[in-house]
């Protein structure tokens, strides 16, 4: 993971980048887009389950 200099290293580039205003919208995006791609990862397992008994071959 991250140390203290990289760290300190990556918050400077945001800020610079993104400036500080910017750094909450920022933030709330990549909350949302977490999200929305755990529900997703959800979902896609749900239906794999339901999906999968009907899907095997019959050994006839």
């Amino acid at each position: 993971m991250l140390g203290g200099p990289e760290g300190m290293v990556l918050l400077v580039l945001v800020l610079v980048l993104f400036g500080g205003s910017q750094l909450p919208k920022l933030a709330r995006n990549l909350g949302l887009a977490q999200k929305e791609f755990k529900d997703g990862l959800a979902e896609a397992s749900r239906s794999d389950d339901a999906v999968a008994p009907a899907d095997t071959p019959d050994a006839d």
